[in-house]
């Protein structure tokens, strides 16, 4: 009997609607003032290529990753004031839509800007530091800094900026969203967190 209602109630239950890329287009690209949603292109660029450091670029991202800092954004887990107000107002079908559509949209390169740190921030992230216990980057963002879809995050052409700040945010704690980061990051110094950084950026 429980299975009887068990299928039919999985039956009645109403599938989650389809992401449409178009939608999410159009709320990239202009927002919504009546639901004081900013167009993300504002900050973040034409097709998700930030050219502001301090923003990061989301194209290349894995859609489950972006997916998973605007629940952040709207929960107490992560911190921005702007991001903050934007995802909350953002629905679930809103936040599946410009997802959808940055998956769509092609990378832009970045570059090492610092040739004098590239080998350091070479060095940790294929291989760690072994007596700070430091583990290689590689292991989680992959060797190119690709990233694992719905598990870490694009690393390759991001901002040095805004991946300096989001290191130094785990390590001072003002980022909390990621205790495996905060672990680590609490064991780099600055040097190495703007070597890594730097690194790569010139990843591609």
């Amino acid at each position: 009997m429980l299975a009887i209602v068990s299928s039919l109630a999985s039956a009645q239950a109403p599938k989650p609607a389809k992401s449409d890329p178009a939608k999410g287009e159009a709320l990239y690209n202009t927002g919504d003032a009546a639901r004081n949603i900013t167009a993300c292109i504002a900050c973040h660029g034409a097709a998700g290529n930030s050219t502001i450091s301090q923003n990061p670029k989301l194209t290349g991202q894995p859609g489950a990753y972006i997916h998973k800092q605007l629940l952040d954004f709207k929960s107490p887990a992560r911190n921005n004031p702007i991001m903050t107000g934007i995802a909350k107002a953002m629905t679930e079908e809103d936040i599946q839509n410009v997802v959808a559509y940055l998956a769509k949209q092609k990378p832009a390169p970045g570059a090492a800007r610092n040739p004098a740190t590239v080998e350091l921030g070479k060095k940790i992230f294929r291989g760690g530091i072994a007596e700070k216990h430091i583990p290689a980057c590689a292991a989680c963002h992959s060797a190119n800094g690709a990233g694992i879809p719905a598990q870490f995050p694009r690393l390759a052409g991001q901002h040095q900026d805004y991946t300096t700040a989001q290191l130094v945010n785990f390590r001072s704690g003002a980022r909390k969203n990621s205790e495996p980061m905060t672990t680590i990051a609490k064991r780099m110094s600055d040097e190495e967190i703007q070597a890594v950084a730097d690194y790569v950026a010139g990843l591609k």
